[in-house]
């Protein structure tokens, strides 16, 4: 019993070390088995639905850093994610920049976008957001169908990949790292006193105005990183499939992103990580559906919002509870 003590403690001291940093053991482990995965598994369509997971579990974190701490739902985020994608292929195509610089630079154009709609509409109510971010979108994805000349509009833009390859195993560990940065950062910064302000502007803006917060600062701020992490996975996107359609800036992948970081439970960030590889390999079934399948992805929504509005986050925090009450319980049956 004594050695089992020294070990937990020494675990909670790890833990508490790796806090600092934006992670936990926990979270550690769990990269670490996923780093291992394409080693283990070694079945191409496996490793490839891995990516997409990470993918798209990339893109709920950020979207949750908007939904879930200001309370602003970016209904243009798979714009944005594709304005990301169309810059880094148009600037390796007409300029012959490398992805690995054009990934950053749709990145940080997203990100520009996404400040200026902030700065536009977020001194208002967060729908008016949702719904300028929504027209932006679908802007953006009637420019990528008319600019012919530029995008070769629906005939779809070819892309070159990362690497001289097909197989996923390469970009798996890509979007792996994107992954964890993403991870990392955004753990930081919602600990953080940013993270304490954008938590108080989404319970309640004039409280939080009252008590020293600038409403228009931290929201712009969440807002505009949410931004930049869709154009960068965007940018990862072009680079992965090879070809860039008007499609990818469609309201339905919103909608699918949405979906994930509802399901996983918003203000977690890792919520919506963890539903990402629950939901995409099981949707992933359903690709014959056609669009039925968002129809299916609406009706979840709406049955996890009336049924289980904490997604899968508040589970985890029952049984954290249920832990700890049963240990309390225990220390005082034995005091």
């Amino acid at each position: 019993m004594t050695k089992l003590s020294g070990i937990y403690t020494k675990l909670c001291g790890v833990d508490a070390v790796l806090k600092k940093m934006g992670l936990s053991l926990l979270s550690v482990v769990m990269f670490a088995l996923l780093a291992l995965a394409p080693y283990i598994i070694g079945e191409e369509y496996i490793i490839n639905l891995l990516v997409v997971s990470l993918m798209y579990g990339t893109l709920a974190m950020g979207f949750d850093l908007s939904a879930g701490f200001i309370d602003v739902a970016n209904w243009g985020y798979a714009g944005l994610m594709g304005l990301g994608g169309y810059t880094s292929a148009l600037l390796l195509t007409d300029l012959g920049v490398s992805p690995w610089l054009g990934i950053i630079a749709g990145a940080l154009l997203a990100m520009l976008v996404g400040m200026i709609i902030g700065l536009l509409s977020l001194r208002m109510n967060g729908l008016f957001a949702a719904i300028l971010a929504w027209f932006v979108g679908l802007v953006l994805m009637a420019m990528a169908n008319t600019l012919q000349n530029f995008t070769r509009g629906a005939l779809g833009l070819n892309v070159d990949l990362f690497f001289q390859t097909a197989w996923s195993k390469p970009y798996f560990y890509v979007i792996l790292v994107i992954c964890v940065i993403t991870f990392i950062v955004l753990r930081l910064v919602t600990k953080s006193r940013f993270g304490l302000a954008f938590k108080a502007l989404g319970q309640d803006a004039e409280a939080a105005r009252a008590s020293g917060v600038n409403p228009l600062k931290y929201k712009v701020l969440n807002f505009t990183i949410s931004c930049f992490i869709a154009g960068l996975v965007g940018g990862f996107y072009a680079h992965f499939t090879g070809i860039l359609t008007p499609d990818v800036m469609a309201t339905t992948h919103t909608l699918e992103i949405l979906v994930i970081a509802y399901i996983g439970g918003r203000g977690s960030i890792w919520g919506p990580l963890l539903a990402a590889f629950i939901i995409e390999p099981v949707f992933s079934y359903l690709n014959g559906l056609m669009e039925w399948k968002f129809v299916i992805y609406g009706l979840l929504l709406i049955l996890v919002m009336i049924y289980f509005p904490g997604g899968i986050a508040s589970l985890a925090e029952k049984v954290k509870d249920f832990v700890r009450n049963t240990k309390l319980k225990k220390q005082q049956l034995i005091g």
